[in-house]
């Protein structure tokens, strides 16, 4: 008996000394192993003990079920380690050189408390304890709002939506926020707001947490966003967050204000469409009522469709007092009719004195007035074409001409209403004779080319062409003038007569005369050669004159190298006679030479050009031949 309390107490002291001390065998261990699941770890182990250790032994042991299990061992010698089979870490688990504990592919079932044993042989035993704790963060979480309508009236709670967060650990916290700001937990289903939270350990050890807000809302939280966040922690001792997305509530609340408005702004005109709109701040909208009350107190029901009543293409008759009327049958004591005003802003059509068209004779006076009627100050002005004549209802032209004649607008616009006018047309026709437009002088290359004439005439009514000369003639029209076009041959005839066009109509008649003229000058050369007769002293002249040579570039070249051609085969005779006169072939004497040097023909060649080109060949031909000594 006293060999087993000797031992009791023995043990009692070997209890109450500090962990990792059992005999003189100190171990040492980290308290606190952090680790994600899925990941590997290594919990660290190391000894010291004060003599040889011999045939030590290190072993690993984890609480389970109340007891301890070892789950891997290790002799320092190394002859002998290994992990125990029919553990929660067996095939995951070993132990190293360091006696250090290898745990692969960490579950949530891990975290636990872990021992580390050295037994030294004569020196003793010791041990110290590692705690691992296991995390995985949550899946972001997901918020079901309530689909049901819930009413302000009731003095009850509702559920109001309910968040899930699914696959963590440890057990996250789910928190919920209105507009931003964290609710209070609040568990008391009395009270007027609460949560009702739920956890579900799923079969790989992770957690899914539920939590279900209720409340009793108020009109305030109409227009409130509801979200909830999700809490949880990570190593190294981080609490993390995750959000949902927010959502509002549907509510039901009564109307208590009511408005009615224009959705168009500024001035309405005739012509304008209108839009208003009758809005509630009831939830959900309530129906509508329009009605409408014109200038003689007549009432009017009006149809309009979700709060909004459009008139198409408004007239001044459109003006007068609407009204719209919330139905909302739970609202005490508000008024919920609404009422406005629509003034619809016209302009009459322009009246033009005297009514047109309006006929006036060449020279005389002609006065044009315009009136029209409108909603507001209004301007008037007249206008021909984009040109303003008078800015004032009444437009005098003090003695017409035919430029006159055209459309005049009278127009009038309401500076206050932007797009608010109107505008009256009246055609002013101004007649008398014809009066033909001076023509201008026609060019033609060569005799017998075709040229078209253009005989402007204006007059009312229109008038009619006569021509001198016979072609093809073609009228048009071209604002106030008539034009008539004629085709017609460049005769010699009409070259010096021209062509006179007569334009007459019933208030007289007017001409004017075109004139041809050739824009190329005339070239002609006069030869005259020395030719001989039956008697030696005779000389007679011959004339040669060639066609008309064209002056105009790109014309005359070619007529200009045919007179250059003539007039080189000429000296060539020329100096052929020359020749023979002084071999004595010819039959003249030296007296007969004399005669034709000193008689009374002075030149043997005569040229006369037109052309400025052929001038220097000409003063070559003029030239007289050396008379013989």
């Amino acid at each position: 008996m006293r060999a087993v309390r000797t031992w009791a107490l023995c043990w009692l002291l070997l209890s109450a000394a500090p962990a990792g001390c059992r005999g003189s065998v100190t171990v040492t261990v980290s308290s606190k192993m952090e680790v994600i699941k899925g990941d590997s770890i290594t919990l660290p182990c190391s000894f010291v003990v004060p003599s040889n250790l011999g045939n030590s032994i290190i072993e690993w042991f984890i609480d389970e079920g109340g007891s301890r299990k070892r789950v891997a061992f290790r002799t320092l010698s190394g002859s002998n380690s290994g992990a125990d089979n029919g553990t929660r870490l067996s095939g995951r688990v070993s132990i190293g050189e360091e006696n250090s504990l290898f745990i692969s592919s960490v579950h949530v079932e891990d975290e636990r408390r872990y021992h580390c044993q050295v037994t030294a042989g004569p020196s003793g035993a010791g041990e110290a304890t590692t705690e691992l704790k296991v995390f995985y963060p949550p899946e972001k979480p997901v918020v079901t709002a309530s689909n049901q309508v819930i009413s302000v009236l009731e003095s009850t709670t509702s559920e109001a939506g309910q968040c899930v967060s699914r696959n963590g650990f440890p057990v996250p916290r789910l928190i919920w926020y209105k507009n931003s700001m964290p609710l209070p937990e609040v568990k008391d289903s009395k009270e007027k707001m609460y949560m009702a939270h739920s956890q579900v350990k799923e079969a790989s050890g992770l957690y899914t947490v539920t939590s279900t807000l209720y409340l009793q809302p108020t009109k305030e939280d109409r227009n409130a966003e509801f979200k909830c966040t999700v809490e949880y922690q990570m190593p190294n001792d981080k609490i993390m967050k995750l959000d949902s997305e927010s959502f509002t509530l549907k509510l039901h609340y009564p109307t208590e204000h009511v408005t009615f408005s224009l959705e168009t702004m500024g001035s309405v005109k005739e012509g304008d469409d209108v839009k208003m709109i009758c809005k509630a701040d009831g939830s959900p909208q309530p129906a509508f009522e329009f009605s409408f009350s014109d200038k003689e107190n007549r009432d009017f029901s009006k149809e309009g469709s979700n709060g909004v009543l459009t008139l198409r293409s408004v007239t001044r008759a459109n003006s007068g007092i609407y009204q719209c009327e919330a139905l909302d049958f739970d609202a005490q004591g508000v008024d919920l009719i609404r009422k406005l005003e629509l003034f619809v802003h016209y302009l009459d059509p322009v009246k033009i004195m005297p009514h047109g068209p309006v006929n006036v004779l060449l020279g005389e006076k002609v006065e044009l007035r315009c009136k029209t009627k409108g909603s507001d100050m209004h301007t008037m002005q007249w206008m021909k074409g984009t040109t303003i004549l008078s800015k004032t209802e009444v437009l005098t032209l003090p003695s017409v001409s035919y430029a006159d004649t055209g459309i005049y607008s009278c127009v009038s616009s309401v500076p206050s209403v932007p797009g608010l006018h109107a505008q009256g047309n009246v055609t002013v026709t101004v007649s008398g004779k014809p009066m033909i437009a001076t023509p201008t002088e026609v060019n033609v290359q060569k005799l017998g080319d075709t040229v078209t004439l253009a005989c402007s005439a204006q007059g009312h009514p229109a008038p009619q062409f006569t021509w001198t000369s016979s072609g093809k003639e073609a009228v048009t029209i071209h604002e106030n003038s008539v034009v008539s076009k004629l085709t017609v041959e460049a005769t010699e005839s009409i070259l010096k007569s021209g062509v006179i066009c007569k334009a007459a109509n019933e208030h007289g008649n007017d001409s004017k005369r075109f004139n041809l003229t050739l824009s190329s000058a005339q070239l002609t050369v006069s030869l005259t050669l020395a030719t001989f007769s039956t008697h030696p002293s005779v000389v007679r002249p011959l004339s040669f004159i060639p066609a008309t040579a064209d002056r105009q570039q790109g014309g005359s070249t070619g007529v200009v190298v045919a007179v250059v051609v003539c007039v080189l085969l000429l000296l060539l005779l020329v100096a052929m006679l020359y020749c023979l006169q002084r071999k004595g072939k010819l039959p003249c004497g030296k007296q007969d030479k004399k005669e034709v040097a000193t008689g009374e023909v002075n030149n043997d060649i005569v040229v006369e050009m037109k052309s400025e080109k052929a001038h220097e060949e000409a003063e070559l031909l003029n030239k007289r031949p050396p008379t013989e000594q």
